[in-house]
């Protein structure tokens, strides 16, 4: 069983026993969250659809931890005129591991 899932904006498929990588959430490790916006449920090829959230179904989770994504470095230069500016960029994320669907 799987699930699309609203969460901080974006659109994210979870399944029960598996860790996602949000958008930084308000909480500590150990915390548990409930996601409440489901967009949709698949469970064993039975499609159920929202408009535009699906009632009656919540998945919970259980927050590990906030890690940092990889370094995105920026770079902008214009040639001939001496412009250099250098800039790098990391992402916050919040480890969840997801308990349950329903």
């Amino acid at each position: 069983m799987y699930a699309i899932v609203e969460i901080a904006g974006q659109q994210t498929k979870v399944e029960s026993g598996k860790f996602i990588y949000a958008n930084k959430l308000s909480g500590n490790e150990g915390d548990a969250v409930e996601f409440a916006n489901v967009l949709l449920t698949d469970d064993n090829g039975n499609i159920t659809v929202g408009a535009p959230f699906v009632a009656g179904i919540k998945v919970t989770g259980k927050i590990l931890g906030n890690v940092r994504a990889d370094k995105v470095h920026i770079f902008k230069k214009k040639r001939r005129k001496g412009y250099r500016k250098s800039r790098g960029h990391r992402q916050d994320y919040t480890k969840v591991l997801i308990e349950n669907i329903g």
